[in-house]
């Protein structure tokens, strides 16, 4: 999995009916994102603060948890549990 991978990444969005919060998944996704990115530039996962955003490892990804919506448009929650799953393998892979 690459930064990209992440970046490019889109959700089913719910509309009445229970989702996650939009705003939370993609706080998360974001510090994923960077994650990739510093170990992509430096070969090797980081972790700490990078350019403001703080990384995460595969730990604080499969304890993630987010508000749900029901009134408001938010992302589907089995997509989104899916592929927390695979980036937890990747970030794991990655500490390797």
């Amino acid at each position: 999995m690459r930064a990209q991978d992440v970046a490019d990444k889109k959700f089913q969005p719910t509309v009445f009916r229970n989702g996650y919060s939009q705003d939370d998944v993609d706080d998360l996704l974001d510090r994923v994102q960077a994650t990739f990115a510093a170990a992509e530039q430096g070969g090797r996962p980081v972790t700490g603060r990078l350019a403001g955003a703080r990384t995460v490892t595969p730990e604080d990804v499969a304890s993630s948890r987010f508000r749900r919506t029901r009134m408001k448009s938010g992302y589907d929650c089995d997509e989104v549990d899916d592929f927390l799953v695979e980036v937890v393998v990747a970030l794991r892979a990655l500490a390797r």
